[in-house]
């Protein structure tokens, strides 16, 4: 994997000086893994890189797995920030037929 994926950010600041596994290959990160789940990579000089992640449910991956359809979410989050959305009103009734359809199914 090229680095430029991995390191998104060059600005740097040590957080802890000269820390040590203990007996067991453990080293404590303190406040610095705060986000509680990372990706691990490590390089051939043994430089090693934690890379924050958040799950995601199975049922929102897809998503995520689709580029063209999270490049479209985000174009329509990105106009709705802008302001370039309209209201076209609620959708509460599409909702309904799809439960009655659903419910004439069963």
């Amino acid at each position: 994997m090229a680095s430029s994926t991995v390191i998104k950010n060059q600005d740097f600041q040590l957080i802890s000086e000269f820390a040590r596994t203990d007996s067991k290959k453990r080293l404590s990160l303190g406040e610095a893994a705060a986000a509680g789940a990372f990706n691990i990579y490590c390089n051939s000089l043994g430089q090693i890189v934690l890379d924050p992640v958040k799950v995601v449910p199975a049922s929102e991956a897809w998503l995520y797995e689709n580029p063209k359809a999270l490049a479209t979410v985000r174009q329509g989050l990105k106009e709705s920030a802008e302001g370039k959305s309209r209201h076209r009103g609620s959708f509460v009734r599409f909702t309904r037929e799809i439960k009655e359809t659903q419910d004439a199914k069963e």
